[in-house]
C-alpha cells in the first residue's frame, strides 16, 4: 500500500473531531498528517491510515494498525535534490513496507519520535 503525496501537519484536536467516529472510547489522537487526499493518525492505541479512493474520493478505506504489529520502520531524510522525506513501516507478515512521503515542511524526526513512542512500549 504505497500511498504517495506530500504531507503536512494537522492539528490533533481537529483530527480528533473529524475522525471521532473511527475512534474507540477514550482513544486520543496525538498527531495527524494530511497527504493530498489521505490522512495518517497517530493515536494512543494505533496508527490509522485513511485512504481515499477513486476520482471523487467518496470511497474511503480505513486501515487500523496496532502498534504491536509494526516490526520496524525507517526514515529517509530529504536531500539537496530530493526535497521530500520518506517514512517506511513494515508490518508483521508483510514483506512490503507502507510508504509515506512528507514535504520539507514536516519534521521527519518528529514523526519518527512519535512512532518510536508508541512502537517501543
Amino acid at each position: 500500500m504505497g500511498l504517495f503525496g506530500n504531507a503536512h501537519t494537522v492539528d490533533p484536536v481537529s483530527a480528533q473531531q473529524d475522525y471521532a467516529r473511527l475512534l474507540g472510547h477514550g482513544e486520543q489522537v496525538h498527531a495527524a498528517y494530511l497527504l493530498i487526499r489521505d490522512t495518517m493518525l497517530f493515536t494512543d492505541r494505533r496508527l490509522v491510515l485513511v485512504d481515499k479512493q477513486g476520482i471523487t474520493g467518496k470511497k474511503v478505506e480505513y486501515h487500523s494498525i496496532p502498534y504491536r504489529s509494526i516490526t520496524h520502520f525507517a526514515v529517509e531524510t530529504a536531500g539537496h535534490f530530493d526535497l521530500d522525506a520518506e517514512l517506511k513501516i513494515w508490518l508483521s507478515g508483510s514483506p512490503t513496507p507502507i510508504q509515506k512521503t512528507f514535504t520539507k515542511g514536516v519534521d521527519i524526526y518528529e514523526v519518527q519520535a512519535i512512532l518510536t513512542q508508541f512502537v517501543a512500549r
